[in-house]
């Protein structure tokens, strides 16, 4: 509006100024209409005042002191273990009274009467992601999402992948329409059952961020039931999950940003064609130049020297 302001102050066309700067001349003259009639010491309003009194159903006017008499007269008897929303409810019911929680929270507060938070109890305890240093296969996983479009058909699918940090191999993923956190139990299961390892019991710590389908019940309990330790990386720390991260940006470089899906079906041949080549058929720069799968093939008989992945 200002830039608007100044250049029809210096004679250009009204109508021109607004259509180049992308405001409506409805809402142009609506604004200045307003700002030339506001008082001069205007200032904006802050929101509602708070009123000093409520009202009853029957049309009676209560003082706040009147319901704060009320309030410690409720805490000292049997409703003394009563939050302030159950507090409101006593005074709806036993006074009659017409008052909503948030009126109720700010009078509990200025007697000092709130009852303390409770402490939930949760399930299944955070962990955080630790320094580590991995010798072998199988002993740390990163799980991520990723997410593509399809563009004939307007939306979104889903990609979850799981990644042994050592050999860089895709051990298995979910790709759909929808992601939640039984996907991600059965693709724990499934990896699990591909590397034979409940047969073992030696099983691979997986690592993820903090996202919905990670903290779910469905997973925790996969995680709990398989034996699996799970740990989250703290918020805004991706290097801690580099190594899902950086197939995620070469999966972007080398397959969804070269192709325009047409339809779900075209994207999940496709990716999981581009996830097939780069288990089998894809070098790989920190794996002595070998695929994901040669690599373990080639260790496994002797023929490479193993080292250490520091995460």
């Amino acid at each position: 509006m200002e830039i608007a302001n100044k250049w029809i102050a210096r004679g250009y066309a009204c109508s021109l100024v607004l259509r180049i700067v992308g405001v409506h001349e409805a809402t142009y003259y609506h604004r200045k209409k307003r700002k030339d009639h506001a008082p001069v010491n205007h200032k904006p309003r802050s929101g509602r005042p708070n009123t000093a009194y409520s009202w009853t159903r029957d049309q009676q006017r209560i003082s706040n002191e009147q319901i704060k008499e009320w309030l410690m007269e409720l805490v000292a008897g049997e409703e003394n273990a009563y939050g302030y929303r159950k507090l409101a409810i006593c005074l709806r019911r036993r006074y009659n009274l017409v008052i909503n929680n948030k009126k109720v929270y700010r009078l509990c507060k200025e007697l000092d009467i709130l009852a303390p938070q409770r402490r939930i109890n949760v399930k299944h305890p955070r962990r955080l992601a630790v320094n580590r240093k991995i010798t072998a296969s199988d002993q740390l996983w990163e799980v991520d999402i990723k997410y593509g479009y399809i563009t004939e058909e307007d939306r979104f699918f889903y990609l979850m992948c799981l990644i042994d940090v050592y050999d860089r191999m895709v051990v298995d993923y979910h790709l759909g329409l929808s992601c939640e956190g039984k996907h991600a139990a059965q693709v724990l299961q499934r990896a699990l059952w591909k590397r034979n390892l409940f047969e073992t019991d030696c099983r691979p710590v997986i690592r993820s961020d903090n996202g919905p389908q990670f903290i779910s019940h469905a997973f925790e309990e996969a995680c709990e039931k398989f034996s699996v330790e799970h740990e989250r990386i703290p918020p805004k720390t991706p290097n801690k999950n580099a190594h899902i991260e950086s197939f995620h940006a070469l999966l972007e470089a080398e397959c969804l940003s070269r192709h325009e899906f047409v339809s779900y079906q075209e994207a999940y041949q496709l990716v999981g064609e581009y996830i097939r080549f780069y288990n089998e058929r894809r070098i790989h720069g920190s794996l002595y130049d070998f695929a994901p799968c040669e690599f373990r093939q080639r260790l496994a008989a002797g023929q490479l020297k193993p080292f250490i992945v520091k995460v």
